[in-house]
């Protein structure tokens, strides 16, 4: 019998504004954390608790790590990931976008974020965690499955009109 994969799954919450040149998203710079330190991301996310939705984890991050309510989310995409190492490295990531919340987005728990900041989609800063470069150069594209990872292996990622990290639809960023 074949051992099954683990499956980890997250939500990310991108804030957009509407900026001087054109749609901005609010990043942060993640602190002193195990992975990718110093390198830029969601302003809110994490993994989905057992007993939550998706739609809930995206709440609940917002409120933890940036101290905002009535976080009204839109659904943008899905990413399937994977570095085909051990079990837990197989994951499923659900990105969600907001216009409207309550509150001011500050750094609720600093001794995980360095800073906060609006930058426009098409000028991100760097350096940013690849897999959600991956999310925002796609996050206007209508695309809702996107895949990275599998563009190491021989046989490719999913079926036609899917995405993949590194394909040559997103050279260049967009699509």
């Amino acid at each position: 019998m074949t051992d099954r994969f683990a499956l980890v799954p997250a939500s990310y919450v991108y804030l957009l504004r509407d900026g001087a040149g054109g749609t901005e998203v609010l990043l942060q710079r993640r602190g002193p954390v195990p992975y990718m330190p110093g390198h830029w991301a969601a302003a809110a996310a994490g993994h989905v608790e057992p007993g939550e939705t998706a739609y809930d984890a995206a709440r609940r991050e917002a409120l933890e790590e940036l101290g905002i309510t009535d976080v009204a989310l839109e659904f943008v995409l899905t990413m399937q990931r994977s570095q085909f190492g051990p079990a837990v490295e197989e994951r499923v990531d659900w990105f969600f976008t907001a216009r409207s919340w309550n509150g001011d987005p500050r750094i609720v728990e600093p001794e995980k974020a360095a800073s906060l900041g609006w930058f426009a989609l098409d000028a991100l800063p760097e350096p940013m965690v690849p897999h959600e470069a991956h999310a925002l150069a796609h996050l206007t594209s209508g695309v809702g499955y996107l895949t990275f990872g599998w563009d190491a292996r021989p046989t490719g990622g999913g079926p036609l009109g899917t995405v993949e990290a590194g394909s040559p639809e997103t050279k260049g960023g967009k699509r």
